[in-house]
């Protein structure tokens, strides 16, 4: 199994200095916020793109690719029924992607809870199909690239649109490209009523990404998700993709953080 840390976690640290602590903790990728990058991660060009994915190959990093995507510019969103926030929403989704792929990045984590909200005035099935519409468009520009849209179910505390695994997992058979599939993360998954092996296990042939973590908003290990069963399910499915540390909470200090969480990883998939 290859693990990979999000680069978030170290605050304001140089991108140089994540990328050699990323690495020296025994990493094998980074996974990056856009809006770590610039203010406004539209001002990204496919140049700055390519120095960043090369200064994270010389650390001996392979970029995985891109989360947290719609958390600036704050005014996008996935649902809304405006069609220049719609067109706006799809033009940053490609300038994503081609962002992505000049870092030589392969997935796309679509989390972004309050950018996807269906309001309460909104019929569902319409806000459905424009979301359907909006990640269509945005996979087009993905297949060209060779970049997934891995869909994040996330937890209903969060928001009210995708909140369980066969929810998105609908969504992705309606969007009907190769381009969407599944992005699974144990934090989330722990709000659902089924478990986390058999969310796994179900979900089996639209996995393309996988964040380790836990409910207390640390890492994985520190709180009461049991490993041992997940691991397993993974190993089941022949999940050949990255496990990703994503974390909310940095205390005490991103180094605790990396380090802990790669020794507890690796410990867990040696078994």
């Amino acid at each position: 199994m290859k693990f990979a840390l999000c680069n978030e976690t170290y605050g304001g640290w140089d991108f140089d200095a994540t990328c050699d602590h990323i690495a020296s903790s025994g990493y094998d990728g980074i996974e990056i916020a856009p809006f770590t990058l610039k203010e406004d991660p539209r001002d990204i060009s496919e140049s700055d793109a390519t120095k960043i994915g090369a200064r994270a190959e010389s650390a001996g990093l392979e970029v995985i690719g891109l989360h947290w995507l719609l958390v600036k510019p704050a005014w996008l969103h996935l649902t809304t029924d405006d069609p220049l926030l719609q067109k706006d929403t799809v033009n940053f989704g490609k300038h994503l992607v081609r962002t992505c792929a000049a870092m030589n990045g392969k997935v796309m984590v679509w989390g972004s809870p309050k950018q996807r909200d269906i309001l309460p005035e909104w019929n569902r099935n319409d806000a459905v199909e424009r979301s359907v519409e909006i990640l269509s468009l945005i996979c087009e520009t993905a297949s060209e690239c060779g970049i997934t849209i891995a869909m994040e179910p996330l937890a209903r505390a969060e928001t009210n649109f995708l909140n369980t695994a066969e929810e998105t997992i609908e969504l992705i058979d309606k969007v009907n490209s190769p381009a969407c599939r599944l992005h699974l993360d144990v934090k989330a998954m722990s709000d659902e009523q089924k478990s986390i092996p058999q969310i796994i296990a179900e979900s089996s042939n639209y996995i393309a990404h996988f964040h380790a973590n836990d409910p207390n908003l640390k890492g994985p290990g520190t709180g009461e998700v049991q490993y041992g069963p997940i691991v397993e399910a993974l190993r089941s499915v022949n999940y050949q993709g990255y496990v990703s540390v994503e974390v909310f909470d940095y205390s005490p200090d991103p180094e605790t953080i990396a380090e802990e969480s790669i020794a507890f990883l690796k410990e867990a998939f040696s078994e």
